[in-house]
């Protein structure tokens, strides 16, 4: 391509087999991208998307050899000094990684990270560079830009974090831009302000981008051309539009399929099963405690569930709702300020400290970044015969039997167990992670967004493998996501929750047809769809939400967002609860009547 910006030439990356040979992860890849334009990587966890992504920089993982040709501007992978990629590194070849939280030094300002592109390879100067800091914060639609900069990262909400990674990435003005999986672990309505912004500055700065995600529907919103991997070959490269319309390759079909999760895949036709777990006017947070148990920083506030044995409740809401709260005080992980958890109609301790090891083998937890979750120093043999030995006090050959026996339901082989988690894919290891709740024999598994982070493959293979489980041993799930179609896909009830407070619950079946709570069907609505002008249709979010008085917790807490908010009633007045006719029961002014409109 005579225009081309980007050029890459029979690209191969080799790394070292379990056997000690050579072993070529991704093979004869070329491709083009123009000045400007953004190209997406698509394809499962294995197919080597963040491995390409990284070689436009010159940049290998341990042990890789990279060949081929890649030229990026003037720079290339054999280039000299400032003509080789590497040298580009930070500069005019930026990267924004999927876990903001991880990029960021907790013990630094954000001003101070963000700027420090620039300073070290002398782009500005300090005071240029804060000031260009700042209107990168206003163009990212980060709140308050000209102070958000002084805050810690703790302090920050995941999509503000992603964005200030952004705007680190973005400092330096570089010419090339690479997008690996930056919305995957966030919320859909965070995900859809996250998307806006970065579309919107990229194409200001006339930077050119390579966007490396599972989510056909988000590269629909960002990308010009897509190239399809699996497996580190080229399936299929076209116009966005194109793929999405009218792939010609079997395996983009098999994606585009995936796009689309069937729902209840294994929802039981037991109606009302026998009570196994439930929580009960549960108040938790932070800060001073009032008579009644409630705290001054409430994240929880009278949040009740239960969860019929070999039952799946979904708890679904944005960041910052309270869904991993519910799931840690029902651990015993964090102690409620007040309230109750009961299993079989037994009250629970607060805390782990307090329960029977028989109660602490009973509720397993499942927690959605398998990387932190899992020691990398031990093989996975190690990892799940530790748990066989503390609950059921198996050890030798017995112990290695029962792993095998582990693996298989978790459909993985046998020899899994002699590797570290670092040698397996995101799809294996969260397999693993599961694997280890399993080896406890637990009667309830609490799912924190355990598939959030996974491509729409694997992620249809774990909820395959979560509804059978539930089918051959009876499991009960407190899943918890962000994303509707998720839950639906696997639980037969679903409670919504907004900044803690339970704003609507009902069974799966209806929340298919609205009328929702307000908040419920933001977040319906917020969900991508496989159309490259999504987007910028805004025709999903054009009502201007309530301009009357601040949020007041005694009050709806969805106040300050309502676009259908009633001056003089939803301001002055607590919402009730009400049933709508489907069953599903709201907290709400509204009538069912009214939400219809």
């Amino acid at each position: 391509m005579a225009d081309a910006h980007v050029e890459v030439r029979d690209l191969c990356v080799t790394v070292r087999g379990p056997d000690g040979a050579p072993l070529r992860i991704v093979d004869d890849i070329s491709f083009d991208v123009a000045r400007g334009q953004m190209l997406a990587l698509i394809g499962e966890s294995g197919s080597g998307k963040t491995t390409i992504a990284l070689s436009l920089m010159g940049h290998g993982r341990g042990g890789a050899a990279i060949s081929g040709d890649i030229r990026v501007g003037d720079a290339t992978l054999d280039g000299v000094g400032a003509r080789s990629l590497a040298a580009q590194r930070g500069h005019r070849i930026t990267y924004v990684a999927q876990s903001a939280a991880a990029a960021f030094n907790p013990s630094r300002r954000v001003i101070d990270q963000v700027i420090e592109p620039a300073l070290i390879h002398r782009t500005a100067s300090p005071a240029t560079a804060r000031q260009r800091a700042v209107e990168l914060f206003r163009a990212l639609a980060l709140p308050n830009p000209e102070t958000i900069g002084s805050r810690y990262p703790h302090e920050l909400s995941g999509g503000q974090l992603q964005r200030l990674m952004a705007a680190m990435a973005l400092i330096t003005k570089p010419d090339l831009v690479i997008f690996d999986e930056p919305t995957t672990a966030l919320d859909v309505t965070t995900q859809v302000e996250v998307l806006q912004a970065f579309r919107r500055v990229v194409r200001e700065q006339g930077a050119t981008g390579v966007y490396v995600s599972h989510d056909l529907a988000v590269v629909a919103q960002m990308a010009d051309h897509i190239l399809v991997l699996n497996r580190g070959r080229v399936r299929e490269q076209n116009d966005v539009r194109t793929i999405l319309e009218a792939p010609t390759d079997d395996y983009t079909k098999t994606l585009m399929a995936a796009a689309h999760p069937v729902v209840a895949v294994a929802a039981p036709a037991a109606r009302a099963p026998e009570p196994l777990l439930a929580i009960h006017g549960i108040f938790a947070g932070y800060g001073p405690v009032d008579k009644a148990g409630r705290p001054a920083n409430p994240v929880l506030s009278d949040v009740s569930l239960t969860i019929g044995r070999g039952a799946a409740v979904g708890v679904i809401g944005e960041s910052g709702s309270g869904k991993s709260t519910v799931a840690r005080v029902v651990a015993g992980l964090l102690a409620p300020t007040a309230g109750q958890v009961t299993l079989d109609g037994e009250a629970l301790a607060q805390t782990v400290s307090g329960r029977t090891r028989e109660q602490l083998r009973r509720v397993q937890i499942v927690f959605q970044n398998a990387d932190v979750a899992l020691n990398p120093a031990h093989n996975v043999g190690d990892i799940l015969g530790r748990v066989l030995r503390f609950y059921h006090g198996v050890s030798g050959a017995e112990a290695g039997r029962r792993v095998a026996q582990l693996l298989d339901l978790i459909r993985l082989p046998a020899g899994v167990a002699d590797r570290r988690c670092g040698e397996l894919s995101g799809g294996q290891k969260q397999r693993v992670n599961l694997a280890r709740a399993l080896a406890a024999e637990p009667d309830v598994i609490l799912c924190d967004e355990v598939t959030s982070a996974l491509d729409t493959v694997v992620r249809g293979a774990i909820l395959d493998l979560l509804a059978d489980l539930r089918r051959e041993l009876g499991l009960a799930y407190l899943f918890i996501s962000h994303d509707i179609a998720t839950v639906k896909a696997l639980c037969d009830d679903i409670v919504v929750l907004y900044k803690g407070t339970r704003v609507e619950s009902g069974r799966c079946e209806s929340y298919s047809t609205a009328p929702f709570h307000p908040y419920t069907d933001l977040l319906i609505s917020s969900v991508p769809e496989m159309r490259t002008d999504w987007l910028a249709d805004e025709s999903f979010r054009n009502s201007a939400p309530f301009a009357g008085m601040n949020e007041q917790p005694a009050l709806c807490r969805f106040l300050p967002r309502c676009p259908v908010a009633i001056s003089g009633r939803c301001d002055t007045i607590a919402p009730p609860l009400q049933s709508m006719a489907a069953g599903n029961i709201i907290l709400c002014h509204r009538t069912e009547e009214e939400l219809a409109r």
